[in-house]
Protein backbone atom coordinates (compact mmCIF):
# COMPACT_ATOMS: atom_id res chain seq x y z
CA UNK A 1 0.00 0.00 0.00
CA UNK A 2 1.35 3.56 -0.82
CA UNK A 3 1.57 6.02 2.44
CA UNK A 4 1.92 9.85 1.73
CA UNK A 5 2.75 12.41 4.37
CA UNK A 6 2.82 15.97 4.17
CA UNK A 7 5.19 18.71 5.80
CA UNK A 8 4.42 20.73 7.77
CA UNK A 9 1.30 18.63 8.80
CA UNK A 10 -0.16 22.26 10.23
CA UNK A 11 -0.15 25.83 8.59
CA UNK A 12 -0.58 28.90 10.06
CA UNK A 13 0.24 31.82 8.29
CA UNK A 14 -0.38 35.57 7.32
CA UNK A 15 -2.29 37.00 4.20
CA UNK A 16 -0.03 37.43 1.25
CA UNK A 17 2.76 35.30 2.68
CA UNK A 18 4.31 32.40 0.37
CA UNK A 19 4.81 28.83 1.59
CA UNK A 20 6.32 25.31 0.67
CA UNK A 21 4.11 21.93 0.99
CA UNK A 22 5.97 18.90 1.00
CA UNK A 23 4.85 15.09 0.38
CA UNK A 24 6.72 12.34 0.78
CA UNK A 25 5.35 9.05 -0.55
CA UNK A 26 6.05 5.08 -0.52
CA UNK A 27 4.80 2.13 -1.95
CA UNK A 28 5.67 -0.37 -4.51
CA UNK A 29 5.04 0.14 -7.55
CA UNK A 30 6.16 3.93 -6.27
CA UNK A 31 2.84 5.27 -6.69
CA UNK A 32 1.39 8.47 -9.04
CA UNK A 33 1.17 11.46 -6.49
CA UNK A 34 -1.37 14.55 -6.56
CA UNK A 35 -2.37 17.53 -5.15
CA UNK A 36 -6.35 17.81 -4.34
CA UNK A 37 -5.92 21.77 -3.98
CA UNK A 38 -10.12 21.69 -4.24
CA UNK A 39 -11.56 25.55 -4.80
CA UNK A 40 -8.03 27.67 -4.11
CA UNK A 41 -8.03 30.78 -4.67
CA UNK A 42 -4.05 31.45 -4.61
CA UNK A 43 -1.56 30.52 -7.03
CA UNK A 44 0.55 27.98 -7.08
CA UNK A 45 3.47 25.90 -8.24
CA UNK A 46 3.87 22.09 -8.42
CA UNK A 47 7.41 20.65 -8.90
CA UNK A 48 8.18 16.13 -8.76
CA UNK A 49 11.82 16.41 -7.57
CA UNK A 50 11.83 12.55 -7.70
CA UNK A 51 9.42 9.49 -7.32
CA UNK A 52 8.83 9.75 -3.73
CA UNK A 53 8.53 13.64 -3.05
CA UNK A 54 6.70 16.54 -4.29
CA UNK A 55 6.63 19.76 -3.55
CA UNK A 56 3.82 22.16 -3.88
CA UNK A 57 5.19 26.52 -3.29
CA UNK A 58 1.74 28.55 -2.96
CA UNK A 59 2.43 32.33 -3.78
CA UNK A 60 1.03 35.22 -2.25
CA UNK A 61 -1.66 33.30 -0.14
CA UNK A 62 -4.94 34.95 -0.13
CA UNK A 63 -7.28 35.04 2.74
CA UNK A 64 -10.01 33.70 1.04
CA UNK A 65 -8.29 30.42 1.33
CA UNK A 66 -8.74 30.24 5.44
CA UNK A 67 -10.21 27.11 6.46
CA UNK A 68 -9.29 24.96 3.32
CA UNK A 69 -8.24 21.83 3.52
CA UNK A 70 -5.04 20.61 1.00
CA UNK A 71 -4.63 16.83 0.16
CA UNK A 72 -1.95 14.83 -1.59
CA UNK A 73 -3.00 11.86 -2.84
CA UNK A 74 -1.12 8.55 -3.51
CA UNK A 75 -1.79 5.67 -5.69
CA UNK A 76 -0.64 2.66 -7.13
CA UNK A 77 -2.45 -0.33 -8.23
CA UNK A 78 -2.53 -1.95 -4.58
CA UNK A 79 -4.94 1.11 -3.08
CA UNK A 80 -4.74 4.27 -2.26
CA UNK A 81 -3.40 6.87 0.74
CA UNK A 82 -3.48 10.31 1.06
CA UNK A 83 -2.87 12.79 3.72
CA UNK A 84 -3.82 16.67 4.72
CA UNK A 85 -3.13 19.96 6.13
CA UNK A 86 -5.75 22.41 6.71
CA UNK A 87 -4.92 26.66 5.93
CA UNK A 88 -5.03 28.78 8.53
CA UNK A 89 -4.40 32.05 7.62
CA UNK A 90 -4.50 35.31 9.43
CA UNK A 91 -5.36 38.74 8.33
CA UNK A 92 -6.80 42.22 9.91
CA UNK A 93 -10.49 43.10 9.77
CA UNK A 94 -12.68 43.88 6.67
CA UNK A 95 -15.92 45.43 7.33
CA UNK A 96 -17.89 44.24 4.27
CA UNK A 97 -21.10 45.47 4.17
CA UNK A 98 -22.87 47.77 6.95
CA UNK A 99 -26.55 48.67 5.71
CA UNK A 100 -29.47 51.06 6.23
CA UNK A 101 -31.65 50.33 10.09
CA UNK A 102 -34.50 47.51 8.74
CA UNK A 103 -37.94 46.61 10.46
CA UNK A 104 -37.74 42.85 10.73
CA UNK A 105 -39.28 41.87 14.46
CA UNK A 106 -36.78 44.05 15.64
CA UNK A 107 -35.03 47.00 14.48
CA UNK A 108 -31.41 46.13 12.56
CA UNK A 109 -28.35 47.56 11.52
CA UNK A 110 -27.06 44.88 9.01
CA UNK A 111 -23.47 44.22 8.93
CA UNK A 112 -20.79 41.80 7.32
CA UNK A 113 -17.22 41.42 8.91
CA UNK A 114 -14.42 39.31 8.07
CA UNK A 115 -11.24 38.67 9.80
CA UNK A 116 -9.17 36.12 11.56
CA UNK A 117 -8.78 35.76 14.02
CA UNK A 118 -12.29 36.48 15.01
CA UNK A 119 -12.32 40.64 15.46
CA UNK A 120 -13.56 42.05 18.10
CA UNK A 121 -16.86 44.18 16.92
CA UNK A 122 -17.54 47.32 18.99
CA UNK A 123 -20.58 49.72 18.31
CA UNK A 124 -20.08 53.91 18.94
CA UNK A 125 -22.74 55.73 18.56
CA UNK A 126 -23.03 59.13 17.61
CA UNK A 127 -19.04 58.91 18.39
CA UNK A 128 -19.21 57.32 21.87
CA UNK A 129 -18.77 53.90 22.77
CA UNK A 130 -22.61 52.01 23.02
CA UNK A 131 -23.13 49.91 26.05
CA UNK A 132 -24.93 47.13 24.77
CA UNK A 133 -28.07 46.40 27.32
CA UNK A 134 -31.52 44.23 26.54
CA UNK A 135 -32.52 46.90 24.61
CA UNK A 136 -29.59 47.34 22.29
CA UNK A 137 -27.02 44.40 21.35
CA UNK A 138 -25.18 42.45 18.53
CA UNK A 139 -26.50 39.58 17.26
CA UNK A 140 -24.26 37.02 14.88
CA UNK A 141 -27.08 35.60 12.54
CA UNK A 142 -24.30 33.22 10.30
CA UNK A 143 -20.56 33.09 11.06
CA UNK A 144 -19.02 30.85 7.90
CA UNK A 145 -15.51 30.57 8.16
CA UNK A 146 -13.39 33.76 8.60
CA UNK A 147 -16.79 35.78 7.64
CA UNK A 148 -19.60 36.89 10.02
CA UNK A 149 -23.06 38.19 9.00
CA UNK A 150 -25.42 40.09 11.59
CA UNK A 151 -27.50 42.78 12.61
CA UNK A 152 -27.36 45.75 15.63
CA UNK A 153 -30.63 44.95 17.18
CA UNK A 154 -32.42 47.79 18.06
CA UNK A 155 -35.56 46.48 20.47
CA UNK A 156 -38.57 49.57 19.79
CA UNK A 157 -35.98 52.58 19.12
CA UNK A 158 -37.29 56.01 19.32
CA UNK A 159 -36.15 59.49 17.74
CA UNK A 160 -33.60 59.97 20.74
CA UNK A 161 -32.22 56.80 18.88
CA UNK A 162 -32.04 58.52 15.34
CA UNK A 163 -27.71 59.53 14.25
CA UNK A 164 -24.42 58.05 12.99
CA UNK A 165 -23.83 54.55 14.26
CA UNK A 166 -19.85 53.61 13.99
CA UNK A 167 -19.30 49.58 13.92
CA UNK A 168 -15.23 49.24 14.56
CA UNK A 169 -13.47 45.68 14.07
CA UNK A 170 -10.23 44.91 15.34
CA UNK A 171 -7.79 42.03 15.88
CA UNK A 172 -4.31 41.45 16.61
CA UNK A 173 -3.54 42.85 12.82
CA UNK A 174 -5.54 46.02 12.76
CA UNK A 175 -8.75 47.51 12.45
CA UNK A 176 -11.26 48.88 10.47
CA UNK A 177 -14.68 50.49 10.85
CA UNK A 178 -17.36 51.99 8.75
CA UNK A 179 -20.42 54.70 9.48
CA UNK A 180 -24.33 54.36 8.85
CA UNK A 181 -26.67 57.11 9.59
CA UNK A 182 -29.67 55.69 11.01
CA UNK A 183 -33.15 57.23 11.09
CA UNK A 184 -35.96 55.53 13.26
CA UNK A 185 -38.90 57.97 13.83
CA UNK A 186 -38.93 62.09 13.58
CA UNK A 187 -38.30 63.76 16.59
CA UNK A 188 -41.79 65.01 17.92
CA UNK A 189 -40.80 68.67 18.92
CA UNK A 190 -39.12 69.11 15.14
CA UNK A 191 -42.52 67.69 13.62
CA UNK A 192 -41.64 65.56 10.37
CA UNK A 193 -38.01 65.00 9.12
CA UNK A 194 -36.44 63.05 6.46
CA UNK A 195 -33.07 61.56 6.11
CA UNK A 196 -30.67 63.82 4.10
CA UNK A 197 -28.65 62.11 1.13
CA UNK A 198 -25.28 63.08 0.88
CA UNK A 199 -25.71 62.22 -3.01
CA UNK A 200 -26.63 65.47 -4.82
CA UNK A 201 -26.59 64.63 -8.53
CA UNK A 202 -27.26 68.57 -8.93
CA UNK A 203 -24.12 68.93 -8.25
CA UNK A 204 -22.37 66.25 -9.89
CA UNK A 205 -21.85 65.38 -13.41
CA UNK A 206 -24.30 63.03 -15.21
CA UNK A 207 -24.05 59.82 -13.57
CA UNK A 208 -23.56 56.69 -16.09
CA UNK A 209 -24.82 53.17 -14.91
CA UNK A 210 -21.70 50.86 -14.75
CA UNK A 211 -23.03 47.81 -16.45
CA UNK A 212 -21.20 45.18 -18.90
CA UNK A 213 -21.27 47.12 -21.84
CA UNK A 214 -20.23 50.04 -20.24
CA UNK A 215 -23.02 51.75 -22.38
CA UNK A 216 -25.06 55.16 -20.88
CA UNK A 217 -27.88 55.05 -18.52
CA UNK A 218 -31.17 54.90 -19.78
CA UNK A 219 -31.86 58.22 -18.82
CA UNK A 220 -28.94 59.55 -20.64
CA UNK A 221 -30.17 57.77 -23.83
CA UNK A 222 -33.65 58.47 -23.82
CA UNK A 223 -36.75 55.86 -23.50
CA UNK A 224 -35.29 53.76 -26.92
CA UNK A 225 -33.16 51.73 -24.73
CA UNK A 226 -33.24 47.70 -23.69
CA UNK A 227 -32.09 46.75 -20.88
CA UNK A 228 -30.92 42.86 -19.72
CA UNK A 229 -28.78 41.86 -17.59
CA UNK A 230 -28.30 45.46 -16.95
CA UNK A 231 -26.97 46.06 -20.27
CA UNK A 232 -28.21 48.46 -22.46
CA UNK A 233 -27.88 49.50 -25.98
CA UNK A 234 -29.81 52.17 -27.60
CA UNK A 235 -32.54 51.29 -30.02
CA UNK A 236 -33.14 53.29 -33.28
CA UNK A 237 -35.52 51.95 -35.03
CA UNK A 238 -38.12 49.00 -33.28
CA UNK A 239 -39.88 51.31 -30.65
CA UNK A 240 -42.64 48.31 -30.92
CA UNK A 241 -39.76 46.64 -28.82
CA UNK A 242 -40.48 49.10 -26.01
CA UNK A 243 -43.92 49.42 -26.34
CA UNK A 244 -43.69 45.74 -25.60
CA UNK A 245 -41.71 45.94 -23.10
CA UNK A 246 -43.73 48.37 -21.27
CA UNK A 247 -46.78 46.08 -21.46
CA UNK A 248 -45.25 43.59 -19.30
CA UNK A 249 -44.04 45.44 -16.84
CA UNK A 250 -47.57 44.92 -15.03
CA UNK A 251 -48.97 47.61 -12.35
CA UNK A 252 -49.64 44.85 -9.89
CA UNK A 253 -46.03 43.29 -10.85
CA UNK A 254 -44.57 41.94 -6.97
CA UNK A 255 -41.00 41.63 -6.38
CA UNK A 256 -39.98 39.44 -3.74
CA UNK A 257 -38.02 41.44 -1.31
CA UNK A 258 -35.17 38.68 0.84
CA UNK A 259 -33.54 39.66 3.86
CA UNK A 260 -29.97 40.43 3.67
CA UNK A 261 -28.94 38.27 6.40
CA UNK A 262 -30.77 35.30 4.56
CA UNK A 263 -28.19 35.82 2.34
CA UNK A 264 -24.66 33.90 2.80
CA UNK A 265 -22.50 34.51 0.27
CA UNK A 266 -19.98 31.51 -0.27
CA UNK A 267 -17.22 32.91 -3.02
CA UNK A 268 -17.69 34.55 -6.12
CA UNK A 269 -18.30 33.37 -9.83
CA UNK A 270 -17.64 36.27 -11.67
CA UNK A 271 -17.35 40.33 -12.39
CA UNK A 272 -18.30 42.75 -14.70
CA UNK A 273 -17.85 46.50 -14.63
CA UNK A 274 -21.39 46.47 -13.16
CA UNK A 275 -20.49 44.61 -9.84
CA UNK A 276 -20.31 41.08 -9.29
CA UNK A 277 -21.61 37.85 -9.11
CA UNK A 278 -21.32 35.29 -5.72
CA UNK A 279 -22.41 31.80 -5.54
CA UNK A 280 -24.92 32.17 -1.88
CA UNK A 281 -26.52 29.88 0.56
CA UNK A 282 -30.11 31.75 0.79
CA UNK A 283 -32.30 30.71 3.94
CA UNK A 284 -36.14 31.20 3.93
CA UNK A 285 -36.49 31.40 0.55
CA UNK A 286 -38.39 27.75 -0.46
CA UNK A 287 -41.02 26.71 2.10
CA UNK A 288 -40.02 23.19 1.67
CA UNK A 289 -35.96 23.67 2.12
CA UNK A 290 -34.04 25.65 4.85
CA UNK A 291 -31.48 26.72 2.65
CA UNK A 292 -30.89 26.68 -1.34
CA UNK A 293 -27.54 27.91 -3.25
CA UNK A 294 -28.12 30.61 -5.61
CA UNK A 295 -26.16 32.45 -7.73
CA UNK A 296 -26.46 36.97 -6.50
CA UNK A 297 -25.90 39.71 -8.49
CA UNK A 298 -24.87 42.69 -6.78
CA UNK A 299 -24.62 46.00 -8.09
CA UNK A 300 -21.58 47.84 -8.08
CA UNK A 301 -23.14 51.74 -8.55
CA UNK A 302 -26.44 53.25 -6.31
CA UNK A 303 -26.64 56.38 -8.45
CA UNK A 304 -30.67 57.18 -9.04
CA UNK A 305 -30.59 56.00 -12.21
CA UNK A 306 -28.71 52.85 -11.17
CA UNK A 307 -31.50 52.09 -8.67
CA UNK A 308 -34.44 52.71 -11.34
CA UNK A 309 -32.58 50.35 -13.48
CA UNK A 310 -32.29 48.05 -11.19
CA UNK A 311 -36.24 48.27 -9.78
CA UNK A 312 -37.44 48.18 -13.36
CA UNK A 313 -35.40 44.90 -14.28
CA UNK A 314 -36.84 43.45 -11.60
CA UNK A 315 -40.07 44.08 -12.35
CA UNK A 316 -39.15 42.85 -16.21
CA UNK A 317 -37.27 39.45 -14.41
CA UNK A 318 -40.15 38.76 -12.21
CA UNK A 319 -42.82 38.53 -14.80
CA UNK A 320 -40.84 36.40 -17.32
CA UNK A 321 -41.19 32.88 -15.63
CA UNK A 322 -40.63 29.76 -17.95
CA UNK A 323 -38.70 26.23 -17.69
CA UNK A 324 -35.63 27.37 -19.81
CA UNK A 325 -34.98 31.10 -18.78
CA UNK A 326 -32.76 31.20 -15.51
CA UNK A 327 -35.24 31.87 -12.57
CA UNK A 328 -35.51 35.22 -10.60
CA UNK A 329 -36.11 34.70 -6.93
CA UNK A 330 -36.48 38.72 -5.80
CA UNK A 331 -33.74 41.15 -4.78
CA UNK A 332 -32.19 42.62 -1.74
CA UNK A 333 -32.30 46.29 -0.94
CA UNK A 334 -31.97 46.89 2.37
CA UNK A 335 -28.52 49.52 1.74
CA UNK A 336 -26.08 48.91 -0.81
CA UNK A 337 -24.72 46.66 -2.66
CA UNK A 338 -28.47 46.39 -4.41
CA UNK A 339 -28.54 42.79 -4.59
CA UNK A 340 -31.02 40.46 -7.65
CA UNK A 341 -31.06 36.56 -6.50
CA UNK A 342 -31.35 33.80 -9.14
CA UNK A 343 -30.95 30.23 -9.14
CA UNK A 344 -27.91 28.85 -9.34
CA UNK A 345 -27.06 26.74 -12.52
CA UNK A 346 -23.87 24.42 -11.20
CA UNK A 347 -22.17 24.24 -14.45
CA UNK A 348 -21.76 27.60 -15.09
CA UNK A 349 -22.38 29.50 -18.66
CA UNK A 350 -22.50 27.20 -21.74
CA UNK A 351 -19.79 28.55 -23.68
CA UNK A 352 -17.26 27.12 -21.48
CA UNK A 353 -19.26 23.67 -21.19
CA UNK A 354 -19.04 23.24 -24.57
CA UNK A 355 -15.56 23.53 -24.85
CA UNK A 356 -15.20 21.54 -21.90
CA UNK A 357 -16.41 18.93 -23.88
CA UNK A 358 -15.28 19.46 -27.18
CA UNK A 359 -12.44 17.96 -29.09
CA UNK A 360 -9.87 20.64 -27.59
CA UNK A 361 -10.83 20.35 -24.01
CA UNK A 362 -7.26 19.66 -23.22
CA UNK A 363 -6.23 22.96 -24.43
CA UNK A 364 -8.75 24.40 -21.79
CA UNK A 365 -8.27 22.37 -19.18
CA UNK A 366 -5.47 24.24 -17.06
CA UNK A 367 -3.09 21.12 -16.06
CA UNK A 368 -5.67 18.55 -15.03
CA UNK A 369 -5.69 15.46 -16.80
CA UNK A 370 -9.81 14.60 -16.00
CA UNK A 371 -10.61 15.03 -19.08
CA UNK A 372 -14.50 14.86 -20.19
CA UNK A 373 -16.42 13.51 -22.72
CA UNK A 374 -17.24 14.88 -26.16
CA UNK A 375 -20.82 15.66 -26.64
CA UNK A 376 -22.53 13.54 -28.98
CA UNK A 377 -24.81 14.99 -31.78
CA UNK A 378 -27.96 14.10 -29.97
CA UNK A 379 -26.85 16.00 -26.65
CA UNK A 380 -26.00 18.87 -28.79
CA UNK A 381 -29.66 18.75 -29.99
CA UNK A 382 -31.00 18.50 -26.55
CA UNK A 383 -28.86 21.96 -25.68
CA UNK A 384 -30.60 23.71 -29.02
CA UNK A 385 -34.09 22.63 -28.63
CA UNK A 386 -34.16 24.14 -25.16
CA UNK A 387 -32.82 27.43 -25.88
CA UNK A 388 -35.34 27.42 -28.61
CA UNK A 389 -37.90 26.58 -26.04
CA UNK A 390 -36.48 29.41 -23.79
CA UNK A 391 -36.59 32.12 -27.25
CA UNK A 392 -39.90 30.78 -28.05
CA UNK A 393 -41.29 31.71 -24.99
CA UNK A 394 -39.57 35.61 -24.95
CA UNK A 395 -40.91 35.92 -28.59
CA UNK A 396 -44.38 35.25 -26.58
CA UNK A 397 -43.78 37.88 -24.05
CA UNK A 398 -43.03 40.16 -27.38
CA UNK A 399 -39.49 40.14 -25.33
CA UNK A 400 -36.48 40.79 -27.54
CA UNK A 401 -33.36 39.38 -25.85
CA UNK A 402 -30.67 41.13 -28.48
CA UNK A 403 -27.49 39.16 -26.88
CA UNK A 404 -28.40 35.86 -27.65
CA UNK A 405 -24.90 33.38 -27.53
CA UNK A 406 -23.51 30.26 -25.40
CA UNK A 407 -22.12 32.60 -23.37
CA UNK A 408 -25.03 33.84 -22.33
CA UNK A 409 -26.92 30.59 -21.82
CA UNK A 410 -26.40 28.40 -18.33
CA UNK A 411 -25.88 24.46 -17.73
CA UNK A 412 -27.63 22.99 -14.86
CA UNK A 413 -28.03 18.93 -13.95
CA UNK A 414 -28.82 16.23 -16.75
CA UNK A 415 -27.83 18.97 -19.56
CA UNK A 416 -30.54 21.18 -18.09
CA UNK A 417 -30.12 24.69 -20.12
CA UNK A 418 -31.50 28.10 -19.56
CA UNK A 419 -31.12 31.41 -20.89
CA UNK A 420 -29.64 34.35 -18.26
CA UNK A 421 -27.29 37.00 -18.91
CA UNK A 422 -25.65 38.27 -15.29
CA UNK A 423 -23.97 41.27 -17.17
CA UNK A 424 -20.38 39.94 -17.14
CA UNK A 425 -20.20 38.48 -20.97
CA UNK A 426 -18.62 41.88 -22.26
CA UNK A 427 -16.02 41.50 -19.19
CA UNK A 428 -15.38 37.80 -19.79
CA UNK A 429 -15.88 37.11 -23.42
CA UNK A 430 -14.64 41.08 -24.29
CA UNK A 431 -13.10 39.60 -27.59
CA UNK A 432 -16.67 38.85 -28.86
CA UNK A 433 -17.61 42.49 -28.31
CA UNK A 434 -17.32 45.08 -30.73
CA UNK A 435 -16.70 48.80 -29.26
CA UNK A 436 -19.34 51.36 -31.14
CA UNK A 437 -18.62 54.76 -30.64
CA UNK A 438 -16.59 54.85 -27.05
CA UNK A 439 -19.76 53.65 -25.17
CA UNK A 440 -21.76 50.82 -26.98
CA UNK A 441 -20.22 47.17 -27.24
CA UNK A 442 -22.15 44.91 -30.08
CA UNK A 443 -21.97 41.50 -30.26
CA UNK A 444 -21.51 42.02 -33.97
CA UNK A 445 -20.66 38.03 -34.83
CA UNK A 446 -24.13 37.45 -33.88
CA UNK A 447 -26.03 39.68 -35.74
CA UNK A 448 -27.85 40.24 -38.69
CA UNK A 449 -27.29 42.88 -41.01
CA UNK A 450 -30.36 45.24 -40.08
CA UNK A 451 -28.97 45.10 -36.50
CA UNK A 452 -25.44 46.19 -37.34
CA UNK A 453 -26.50 48.88 -39.97
CA UNK A 454 -29.22 49.85 -38.28
CA UNK A 455 -29.19 48.97 -34.45
CA UNK A 456 -32.91 47.62 -35.56
CA UNK A 457 -33.47 44.77 -32.75
CA UNK A 458 -36.69 42.11 -33.36
CA UNK A 459 -37.78 39.05 -32.54
CA UNK A 460 -36.52 38.07 -36.01
CA UNK A 461 -32.95 39.05 -35.23
CA UNK A 462 -33.19 36.94 -32.45
CA UNK A 463 -33.79 34.26 -34.51
CA UNK A 464 -30.58 35.29 -36.84
CA UNK A 465 -28.49 34.81 -33.52
CA UNK A 466 -29.93 31.35 -32.73
CA UNK A 467 -28.63 30.44 -35.97
CA UNK A 468 -25.42 31.38 -34.88
CA UNK A 469 -25.84 29.35 -31.71
CA UNK A 470 -26.92 26.48 -33.36
CA UNK A 471 -23.16 26.70 -34.84
CA UNK A 472 -21.26 27.57 -31.60
CA UNK A 473 -22.92 24.45 -30.05
CA UNK A 474 -22.17 22.27 -33.09
CA UNK A 475 -18.63 23.35 -33.40
CA UNK A 476 -18.14 23.06 -29.07
CA UNK A 477 -18.14 26.61 -28.41
CA UNK A 478 -15.62 28.00 -30.67
CA UNK A 479 -15.94 31.78 -31.27
CA UNK A 480 -17.94 32.51 -34.80
CA UNK A 481 -15.77 33.97 -37.51
CA UNK A 482 -12.87 33.30 -35.47
CA UNK A 483 -10.23 33.50 -38.18
CA UNK A 484 -11.86 37.72 -39.15
CA UNK A 485 -11.35 40.65 -37.44
CA UNK A 486 -14.36 42.71 -35.80
CA UNK A 487 -14.24 44.74 -39.17
CA UNK A 488 -13.75 41.89 -41.85
CA UNK A 489 -16.98 40.00 -39.60
CA UNK A 490 -18.79 43.29 -40.52
CA UNK A 491 -17.55 43.22 -44.02
CA UNK A 492 -19.28 39.81 -44.77
CA UNK A 493 -22.36 39.40 -42.87
CA UNK A 494 -23.33 42.90 -44.97
CA UNK A 495 -22.10 41.22 -47.72
CA UNK A 496 -24.06 38.17 -47.47
CA UNK A 497 -22.08 35.86 -46.25
CA UNK A 498 -22.66 32.80 -43.83
CA UNK A 499 -21.06 30.29 -41.82
CA UNK A 500 -19.69 27.56 -43.24
CA UNK A 501 -21.25 24.24 -42.13
CA UNK A 502 -19.75 23.00 -38.64
CA UNK A 503 -17.84 19.52 -39.22
CA UNK A 504 -20.20 17.85 -36.82
CA UNK A 505 -23.48 19.06 -37.44
CA UNK A 506 -25.97 17.25 -40.05
CA UNK A 507 -27.67 18.32 -43.00
CA UNK A 508 -30.61 19.10 -41.32
CA UNK A 509 -29.22 21.22 -38.87
CA UNK A 510 -27.04 23.44 -41.30
CA UNK A 511 -29.67 23.65 -43.54
CA UNK A 512 -32.31 25.32 -40.25
CA UNK A 513 -29.03 27.54 -39.60
CA UNK A 514 -29.49 28.63 -43.45
CA UNK A 515 -32.89 29.30 -42.45
CA UNK A 516 -32.44 31.53 -39.53
CA UNK A 517 -29.62 33.72 -41.92
CA UNK A 518 -31.67 34.74 -44.62
CA UNK A 519 -31.23 38.83 -45.84
CA UNK A 520 -34.32 39.76 -45.43
CA UNK A 521 -36.02 39.38 -41.91
CA UNK A 522 -39.41 38.02 -42.97
CA UNK A 523 -38.03 35.34 -44.85
CA UNK A 524 -36.19 33.56 -42.02
CA UNK A 525 -37.50 30.53 -39.99
CA UNK A 526 -40.21 31.85 -37.20
CA UNK A 527 -39.06 31.08 -33.94
CA UNK A 528 -42.01 28.45 -33.39
CA UNK A 529 -40.91 26.60 -36.40
CA UNK A 530 -37.68 26.39 -35.76
CA UNK A 531 -38.42 24.91 -32.06
CA UNK A 532 -40.45 22.16 -34.04
CA UNK A 533 -37.95 20.93 -36.16
CA UNK A 534 -35.27 20.75 -33.39
CA UNK A 535 -37.77 18.44 -31.03
CA UNK A 536 -38.36 16.26 -34.37
CA UNK A 537 -34.80 16.03 -35.12
CA UNK A 538 -33.81 15.38 -31.14
CA UNK A 539 -36.44 12.41 -31.53
CA UNK A 540 -35.02 10.74 -34.40
CA UNK A 541 -32.55 7.79 -33.84
CA UNK A 542 -29.67 8.48 -31.89
CA UNK A 543 -27.43 6.53 -34.74
CA UNK A 544 -29.09 7.65 -37.65
CA UNK A 545 -28.01 11.11 -36.12
CA UNK A 546 -24.25 9.78 -35.33
CA UNK A 547 -24.26 8.29 -38.75
CA UNK A 548 -25.11 12.38 -40.36
CA UNK A 549 -22.71 14.06 -38.21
Amino acid sequence: MPTSSISPSSVTLMEGSDITLECRTSGTPSPDVNWDLGNLVTSYQQYNLNQHYTTLKMINVSSNDTGKTILCIAENIVGENESSVILVVHFPPKITFLGQAVLDHHWCIPFSARGNPKPKLIWFYEGAVLNETDFIWTSIHIAFDSEHHGCLQLDSPTHLNNGQYTLLAKNEYGTDERTVSAHFMPDPLLGTSSVISNDDDSASPLHHVSNGSNTPSSSEMGSDAVIIGMTKIPVIENPQYFRSTNNMLKSDTFVQHIKRHNIVLKRELGEGAFGKVFLAECYNLCPDQDKILVAVKALKEASENARKDFHREAELLTNLQHEHIVKFYGVCVEGDPLIMVFEYMMHGDLNKFLRAHGPDAVLMADGQNNRLAELTPSQMLHIAQQIAAGMMYLASQHFVHRDLATRNCLVGENLLVKIGDFGMSRDVYSTDYYRVGGHTMLPIRWMPPESIMYRKFTTESDVWSLGVVLWEIFTYGKQPWYQLSNNEVIECITQGRVLQRPRNSPKEVYDLMLGCWQREPHMRLNIKEIHSLLQNLAKASPVYLDILG
